[in-house]
């Protein structure tokens, strides 16, 4: 997690210094800390999300992106194991200015998630899930290119194992 903090925070910095641009009928990409509740585990836990996309104006973009929820350990009585999983999307993306620096936005399109279990009785469990996808969130601009983000996403129906549907993250964006 320090790993991926320090690395948010030299690349806000480097991005900081490029040259400004407009956003319109420009590319995207952004890192960001997410968390889901892990059901089996019966715990949050920080893990990472990239994603990119291209705005077609100030309001309108398409955006796809992948969250990855790495692999964690439980315990229940006798019975140990981990799950591991991750989601992808692809959507479309409508944004509104609150003011000069701070935007509303959301986002509604199309979820892939991909659930495993595996335990020490040698079981193992696979559950795939292709449905909705929305999101809503905030971005707060620093600069023309880089932008502070806050968003709550629902990849899909609720998983029966693993990582849940509901994620919440925060991160970076930098325009090209």
């Amino acid at each position: 997690m320090k790993k991926l903090i320090i690395a948010l925070v030299a690349t806000t910095a480097a991005m900081g210094a490029a040259q400004a641009q407009s956003l319109a009928g420009k590319a995207y990409v952004g890192a960001a800390a997410a968390t889901a509740k892990n059901q089996t585990a019966d715990h949050h836990k920080a893990d990472g999300k990239l994603y990119a996309g291209y705005n077609f104006d100030e309001k309108m973009a398409v955006e796809a992106g992948v969250t990855n929820f790495h692999s964690t350990d439980f315990r229940r009585g006798a019975i140990a194991g981990s799950t591991e999983g991750n989601s992808s999307y692809v959507a479309a993306k409508y944004t509104m200015p609150v003011n000069e620096k701070l935007s509303a936005y959301g986002k509604l399109g199309l979820s892939h998630s991909e659930r495993k279990l595996s335990t020490n009785a040698g079981g193992r469990y696979k559950e795939d899930d292709t449905g909705a996808y929305g999101g809503l969130g905030l971005e707060y601009k620093l600069n023309q290119n880089v932008a502070l983000t806050a968003e709550y996403e629902r990849y899909g129906k609720d998983k029966s194992v693993g990582a849940k549907a509901d994620v919440w993250s925060a991160g970076v964006k930098y325009g090209f």
